[in-house]
This record gives structure tokens, C-alpha cells and sequence, in this order.
């Protein structure tokens, strides 16, 4: 009798691997794609952003889809919600190694128009992403306690959410993809405000008691 087929599914570190890969990838055909330097630097930087809010959205996203929306799709993003994020947070490292690089070699054209305090919305922002990343392992919660792991990994990803919405919102009169940005990040946003209140919803009502 035929067993049937059981193909390896694709998820955890194979997920986290292949989608680190496709990162790269991008990341070098970006590079490739412009003859100047500066150029090049500029182009790699706006597609591992890209690349970064992507996987950001399916992160953040994946316990509301889950719950408004479930099916094997939904269930399967939540199960794959630590691999999603630590691919988003390998996405995001790879472009601040760019931001790095443009910094160092073209200093006057990236501060052109620029303040420091400009910076602190990123750098809060990368600071929270270094804490989720750090706690994403099943040591951390032990460590901190499933209480404390989840308000902190609930917080990080909320002010990671409006550090986006912050960035899109301030480069609205570029125009090109940012106005695109702005509509998801802040439709994202309404939909797990919306999946929080359903839950508790949910949660609040009780069924009717029968008739003694």
C-alpha cells in the first residue's frame, strides 16, 4: 500500500532563511541596478525598506487576520508570526548596514536637509526591534515571564507600527510609493484596533442563563 506524500513544509528557520535570502538578493540586485555608488546606496536602501514593511505587516498583522479571518492561510501566518519578525528584523539590520555605508562615504548628501532630531523616531525604533529580536527565543520567556514577554513584544510592535506611520506620514509630498505606505500602515493599524475590540467583544458576552 502507497504511503501518501508528505512534502516538508516550509516554515520556521527554513522560512526565516529562505526570506533572509530574498532580502539579499534584492538587496544586490538594488546595488547592481544603478552605475554610481551613491545611486546604488540609495536604491538598496529604499527596497530593504520596503522589504522591511512588508514583512513588518504580515507580523503585525497575523494574530488579527488569525482571529477576524481564520482559515489555513491566517493560522499558518500565526504560527509563523517569530520567523516573520526575526526576517523582518534581519531586513531591517541589513538596511541600517546601507544607512551605514551612505553615512560614511556620502556624509554631506545624507545630512543635507537633515537634524538629528530627525533621527529619533529610527532610533527608538531600531531600539525595539534590537529587544524583540533579543527576546524572541523560548529563553526569554522564561527569563521575563509571559506576562512581561508579552506586554514588552506588544509594545515594541505598536511603537514600531507608529514609527512607520510617523516616517510615511512625513514624506507625503514625495509622493511616489509613500502615500501607498501611509494608507496601509494606517490601514493596518485601524484593522488590529478593530480585532482587539471584536476579542473583547467576544470575551464580554456571556450566554443567557436557562429559565429555573
Amino acid at each position: 500500500m502507497n504511503r501518501p506524500a508528505n512534502p516538508a513544509r516550509l516554515h520556521g528557520w527554513r522560512l526565516f532563511c529562505l526570506l533572509s535570502l530574498l532580502v539579499l538578493i534584492v538587496t544586490v540586485l538594488a546595488l547592481w541596478s544603478q552605475p554610481q555608488w551613491v545611486e546604488a546606496l540609495r536604491s538598496a536602501i529604499r527596497v530593504t525598506a520596503r522589504t522591511s514593511f512588508a514583512l513588518f505587516l504580515a507580523t503585525f498583522l497575523a494574530s488579527s487576520l488569525a482571529s477576524l479571518l481564520p482559515g489555513d492561510f491566517t493560522r499558518g501566518l500565526l504560527r509563523e508570526r517569530r520567523f516573520l519578525g526575526l526576517a523582518f528584523a534581519f531586513s531591517h539590520a541589513v538596511h541600517a548596514v546601507l544607512i551605514v555605508f551612505y553615512v560614511k562615504f556620502f556624509p554631506e548628501t545624507f545630512w543635507h536637509g537633515r537634524s538629528a532630531a530627525a533621527n529619533i523616531p529610527g532610533s527608538v525604533g531600531y531600539l525595539f526591534i534590537i529587544l524583540l529580536t533579543l527576546t524572541s527565543f523560548p529563553y526569554a520567556v522564561k527569563r521575563l515571564g509571559a506576562r512581561t514577554w508579552k506586554r514588552l513584544h506588544s509594545t515594541g510592535t505598536w511603537v514600531i507600527a507608529l514609527v512607520f506611520l510617523l516616517s510615511f506620514y512625513k514624506r507625503l509630498p514625495l509622493g511616489s510609493w509613500y502615500p501607498l505606505g501611509f494608507g496601509l500602515i494606517f490601514s493596518a493599524i485601524a484593522f488590529k484596533l478593530l480585532a482587539k475590540l471584536a476579542v473583547r467583544l467576544r470575551r464580554g458576552a456571556r450566554p443567557a442563563l436557562p429559565n429555573a
